[in-house]
């Protein structure tokens, strides 16, 4: 192999725009064999014809990191298609941006379900397919939301700490089997923005991010360092943010 990511099998959720549709781009350009899930197919579709047009291996399913199900077929994919999975990307995410004392309780509940049970729902797919195999390569798109507390992101910096917090313990629990990186980006140019539903705070996070934030790519390049590392390198945490960043 001329690198750590050529040949390697790579799960990637919420793969149809942004970071993750950036991320499958480079992986499959430094070869990789790309497998990837998101909820809009059209995309997925597009995504994939580019890749297999640019010489890439790639397999895609329209999922949903809400429904466990899902995420199971997501891995099941990887072994399926390409014989193993050696990387599991949960990357899916959202964010709804709310002081507490308004109570948007639906807002919270999808935070919960997309962003700490969705990471949990892939770690549960991918363990059983590392274990079996000797290894693997658990990455969890964190945020730096959850290192610096503002009001309005209470409830999403707590659903990023808890991944932190599970991608922590996974590591110390992985003796060798498997690695576990954290990545936290901060301002990212993406259509992540534009499902806060408040329109006020939306407007607001979307001026800061025209104004500061770094390419998708960024993040891409960062994962791409984690999983081209030997395999008794674990590169446990990583934050990457624009340099005017608070």
């Amino acid at each position: 192999m001329k690198n750590g990511i050529e040949g390697k099998v790579v799960v990637i959720t919420g793969a149809s725009s942004g970071m993750g549709e950036a991320m499958a781009e480079l992986l499959s350009d430094s070869g990789a064999k790309v497998v990837l899930g998101a909820r809009r197919a059209d995309r997925l579709e597009s995504l994939a014809t580019r890749i297999e047009d640019a010489g890439g291996e790639v397999a895609w399913l329209q999922m949903d990191v809400m429904r466990r199900k899902d995420v199971q077929r997501l891995a099941d994919l990887a072994v399926t298609t390409f014989g193993k999975l050696d990387v599991m990307i949960n990357n899916a995410g959202v964010s709804q941006l709310q002081r507490l004392e308004e109570l948007d309780v639906e807002g919270w509940e999808q935070m919960i379900d997309v962003n700490v049970k969705g990471v949990l729902y892939g770690i549960a797919a991918a363990l059983p397919i590392f274990k079996s195999q000797g290894s693997g390569h658990m990455i969890n798109i964190i945020s730096t939301a959850g290192i610096s507390i503002v009001p309005t992101m209470g409830v999403y910096a707590a659903t990023k700490n808890a991944v932190r917090t599970i991608s922590e313990a996974l590591r110390q629990e992985s003796a060798g089997r498997w690695r576990v990186t954290g990545i936290s980006p901060g301002f990212v140019a993406t259509e992540f923005i534009s499902n806060i539903k408040n329109e006020s705070m939306r407007s607001v996070i979307q001026n800061k991010a025209d104004e500061i934030a770094i390419p998708a790519e960024a993040i891409a390049y960062a994962v791409a360092y984690a999983i081209g590392q030997p395999d008794n390198v674990d590169i446990g945490d990583i934050v990457i943010r624009p340099t005017v960043q608070d």
